[in-house]
C-alpha cells in the first residue's frame, strides 16, 4: 500500500474541494483495504491515534462506519451525541474546534449546516471530516461509487438517476460527483425540488471536462432511457417539520421507485438508497404516515427494495470501508 496518506493533513468536507483523480484514489484505496478486511489482513495504519466524532444528527451507519473503521486503523474514538459537547451553545464552534484539536488527531462532524463544518476546519490543526451536513454527504458518494464500480467495473459513462427531492445533501453530492466523476447524471422531480441553480453551473463548468453530463428532467418516463442506477432517498430529511409529510407525499409519489419505473431503465439496472428508507410500515414513522395517508410505502416499493436489482446493503457496508480510506488518506 503505497503512499496511503496522499491527502495528509487534508479536511474532507466536501466533494468539490477535489480532483478527479483524489476522489478516484479514494474510491481505490477503499477497495483496497476492503479486500484486506475480507482476508483477514491486519491494516492499523494510525495506530495509536485517537479522533473524536461530534453527531448533532444521530445516524446508525454513520457512527459505526466511524467506529469500526477506527478500530481496524488502531484508534481510539470519543463519542459526542447532541448532549454530549457544548459547540455552538455554551462554547463556540471556533473555541470548540480549537479545544478538540489540541486533544485529538482527527474530528468528524455529523450535524446541520456546511458552514459549521466549515468553520470547524477552519480553527483546526487536525482533519476534519463531514460526516453529514444539510448541504453536502461526501462520505456517502464515495461508498455509493465504489458500490456501483464494483458492480459495473466502471464509473464514467454510468447513467445514474436520481428519484425525488434533489435539492439537499445527497442529490447536492451525488451531482457533483458525478460531475467530477464523468457520470451522466439526471435529477428526476418536479421543477421546484431540482438542486440549487448555482450549484448546476457550477457541476456543468466541471463536466466540460471530465465528460459528465448534468440533466433536470421532471418525466421519469424520459429521465429513465438507458439508465444504469436509479437513486431515492427519503423525502423528508433530519430536522424538518412534520407538517411537510402531506406535501411530500401527493407532489413525489410520482417518483416513487416501483417496478414499472424499475423497468423504464436499462437492462441489468441497479437501486441504490443511502438508507434509512421508508420502504414499508415496519417503523415507528413509516407507520404513523401509512395510517394516515392510506400508503404502504413512500420513496420506494417493498418490491423494489428487496429485489434481485437492490444493492442497498453492500452500498450500506461500503459506507465503512470508504470511511476508513479518507480517515487514512488524511492522517
Amino acid at each position: 500500500m503505497n503512499n496511503v496518506n496522499f491527502l495528509k493533513g487534508r479536511d474532507f468536507l466536501k466533494l468539490l474541494d477535489f480532483t478527479s483523480e483524489e476522489i478516484g484514489k479514494l474510491i481505490d484505496l477503499a477497495a483496497e483495504l476492503k479486500a484486506k478486511k475480507k482476508a483477514g489482513i491486519p491494516h492499523r495504519l494510525c495506530e495509536g491515534k485517537n479522533i473524536a466524532l461530534i453527531f448533532e444528527k444521530t445516524s446508525t451507519r454513520t457512527r459505526c462506519s466511524f467506529e469500526v473503521a477506527a478500530f481496524d486503523l488502531g484508534m481510539h474514538t470519543t463519542y459526542l451525541d447532541p448532549t454530549g459537547s457544548q459547540i455552538g451553545k455554551k462554547e463556540s464552534i471556533a473555541d470548540t474546534a480549537r479545544v478538540l484539536a489540541s486533544i485529538y488527531d482527527g474530528i468528524e462532524y455529523r450535524g446541520y449546516g456546511q458552514t459549521i463544518v466549515e468553520e470547524l476546519a477552519e480553527h483546526s490543526k487536525v482533519p476534519v471530516w463531514n460526516g453529514l451536513t444539510n448541504e453536502f454527504h461526501p462520505t456517502q458518494i464515495l461508498a455509493d461509487f465504489l458500490t456501483i464500480k464494483e458492480h459495473f467495473g466502471y464509473l464514467k459513462g454510468i447513467k445514474f438517476v436520481y428519484m425525488g427531492d434533489a435539492r439537499y445533501n445527497m442529490g447536492n453530492s451525488l451531482m457533483v460527483g458525478a460531475a467530477k466523476m464523468g457520470l451522466d447524471f439526471v435529477a428526476c422531480a418536479p421543477k421546484k425540488y431540482f438542486p440549487d441553480a448555482a450549484l448546476v453551473e457550477e457541476c456543468l463548468e466541471i463536466a466540460k471536462e471530465t465528460g459528465a453530463t448534468i440533466t433536470l428532467e421532471e418525466d421519469p418516463a424520459a429521465a429513465l432511457v438507458g439508465a444504469n442506477v436509479i437513486y431515492t432517498d427519503v423525502w423528508v430529511s433530519m430536522g424538518e417539520p412534520a407538517d411537510v409529510w402531506e406535501e411530500r407525499i401527493r407532489e413525489l409519489s410520482p417518483y416513487r421507485v416501483t417496478s414499472e419505473i424499475m423497468a423504464m431503465a436499462a437492462e441489468g439496472a441497479v437501486f441504490m438508497h443511502c438508507l434509512p428508507s421508508f420502504h414499508d410500515l415496519n417503523t415507528i414513522v413509516g407507520k404513523e404516515m401509512g395510517e394516515k395517508f392510506g400508503i404502504d410505502c413512500m420513496e420506494v416499493t417493498d418490491e423494489v427494495f428487496e429485489s434481485e436489482a437492490s444493492i442497498v446493503f453492500e452500498e450500506a457496508e461500503n459506507r465503512m470501508h470508504t470511511i476508513k480510506a479518507v480517515m487514512a488518506a488524511t492522517l
